[in-house]
């Protein structure tokens, strides 16, 4: 089986560097948030050389708005318009951006949590909706956004791109429709809540189990619910190598990436590598009982069905 023609690109790149930044958002303040992600990709670029940044969910407002769907439709300008700054710096510095924010969809009271992939020639590629909504933010539960329903990949000059979005990384299915799809860089903007070995432990198998790899990037401060989160965003490589690590304050991380990752079986061994995750797949063995409905058999302590389509 043939590698991908952005894996014949990304081999030939013998130095590419993949970054994220996590900062403390000022709750539902856009123009300053906005201003603050320009400051960080300039930095990026200047201090690192990095060709991707990638930053935590929600960035231009904070994960929780502490309001209802339709005031913050009201409250989003329109997304060309709040597009702009990024695009023109990441035209200017030539730097890739994931741009995670809500986004006002095709009607008031239809929010979308999104993240924008905007190129190194300063143009919007497209959105990734988020598909697995946490609890808190379904509108079923009195949140603010609706689900996606769709998982685009993006071909760039640095490789092809796969976004998911916080809670997803929590389901492995996401993450293999992006690999099988051909992305070798993975993003995952975060606000994440839950403790770091949940968080740790889900960045590395989302990497390890489709070989890519995976910029995860967590909030940190508090959003307008006064919700905090902890950061320690993170690079891993696609046999699960912590690249970069963050801290607990606003920082930038960055890595290179090796462009022949899969040699050995381990970082610091000589074992060859003699498998690949993708290509070892049993399809045929799984694909009926992979799909059907299912519970955990252990209850939650509140049961919040997600509404489906």
């Amino acid at each position: 089986m043939k590698p991908s023609s952005s894996s014949r690109r990304l081999s030939k790149d013998r130095r590419i560097v993949i970054a994220g930044a996590q900062f403390a958002v000022v709750p539902n303040d856009i123009p300053t948030n906005l201003y603050r992600c320009v400051y960080f990709l300039r930095r990026a670029k200047e201090d690192t050389g990095a060709r991707l940044l990638v930053f935590p969910e929600s960035i231009t407002t904070g994960f929780n708005p502490a309001m209802p769907a339709r005031e913050l439709y009201e409250m989003l300008p329109r997304t060309e318009e709040m597009l702009t700054p990024v695009q023109k710096i990441c035209k200017e510095l030539k730097i890739h951006c994931v741009l995670p924010t809500y986004e006002r969809g095709s009607r008031p009271g239809i929010v979308y949590n999104s993240a924008f992939l905007i190129d190194s020639r300063g143009n919007n590629l497209g959105a990734y909706r988020k598909t697995h909504l946490f609890p808190p933010e379904r509108l079923s539960n009195k949140g603010w956004t609706t689900a996606g329903h769709h998982y685009p990949v993006f071909h760039t000059e640095i490789g092809t791109i796969g976004v998911h979005i916080c809670y997803d990384g929590d389901f492995p299915e996401v993450s293999r429709i992006l690999a099988v799809k051909g992305a070798r860089i993975l993003c995952r903007p975060a606000a994440l809540m839950r403790n770091f070995e949940i968080w740790e432990a889900s960045n590395k198998m989302r990497a390890y189990e489709n070989h890519v790899y995976h910029v995860a990037v967590n909030a940190i401060g508090s959003d307008a619910a006064h919700t905090t989160y902890f950061g320690h965003s993170m690079i891993v490589s696609p046999i699960a190598q912590t690249l970069a690590l963050g801290r607990a304050v606003d920082d930038l991380i960055y890595a290179e990436m090796d462009p022949n990752p899969l040699q050995r079986v381990s970082y610091g061994s000589d074992a060859p590598m003699l498998f690949d995750h993708l290509e070892d797949r049993n399809v045929k063995g799984y694909t009926k009982e992979l799909f059907a409905p299912a519970w955990s058999p252990f209850n939650p302590a509140k049961r919040i069905t997600p509404a489906r389509k």
